[in-house]
């Protein structure tokens, strides 16, 4: 269930019972442990109520616990076509993660726009001018308290992604140009035809199908 909330979205007890194979009274249950825990918060929308992850620090830790995970996982295992989709790009809470994510974060790096550190990262000049273009609205992201560029551990790949405010704002500006669509029932994400050229065009990276391997 927790899995099914990582792309961001509040979902009610009977969808994510459906997502865990439970039934919707061993669902609230648990709900309402993770609730407790302050895992999980409470989203009211009339008598319907909607869970969902309580704080990006919760995504994080899941993220740093199924990348632990992971970390024994035989090299050899085949992927099934859901794990390849997510491993190709998925929405992790708010921002895009996945090959597709390191990808464009290598290409924001070999282009300069931004200079990694530990954890974090630093819009470089170029950067700031490139991302103003392309819509992003850089003094937004310096007010908020969030880290505005937050560098995230990729569980599947084992190497960071571009997160954070400005890893959010990319991510809308992806799916309000039509570059990307969800996939129903998983946060993977769909790469569009528009989005392979834009891509591709913009960024120099080969961006996959549903299921793809990304082309290096």
């Amino acid at each position: 269930m927790v899995s099914a909330l990582l792309d961001g979205r509040a979902l009610t007890a009977s969808e994510l019972a459906l997502a865990a194979q439970i039934r919707p009274q061993t669902a609230s249950t648990h709900l309402a442990k993770l609730t407790e825990a302050g895992l999980l918060s409470v989203v009211r929308s009339g008598r319907h109520r909607h869970f969902r992850l309580a704080s990006p620090t919760v995504v994080d830790m899941i993220d740093r616990i199924v990348a632990v995970a992971l970390a024994k996982r035989p090299r050899y295992r085949p992927l099934s076509r859901q794990a390849r989709a997510l491993s190709a790009a998925r929405i992790c809470y708010d921002h895009l993660a996945g090959r597709l994510s390191v990808d464009l974060t290598d290409s924001f790096v070999a282009r300069k726009y931004v200079v990694l550190d530990d954890e974090a990262a630093e819009i470089t000049t170029a950067g700031a001018r490139f991302f103003t273009a392309f819509r992003i609205e850089l003094p937004t992201l310096r007010s908020t308290r969030r880290h505005s560029c937050r560098l995230c551990l990729d569980w599947t790949e084992r190497r960071p992604h571009i997160a954070g405010a400005l890893g959010a704002a990319l991510t809308k500006r992806y799916f309000d140009l039509g570059w990307m669509e969800r996939m129903r029932r998983s946060h993977a994400v769909i790469v569009t035809r528009l989005g392979r050229r834009g891509f591709q065009e913009t960024f120099g990276i080969d961006a996959p199908e549903p299921g793809d391997r990304m082309k290096r």
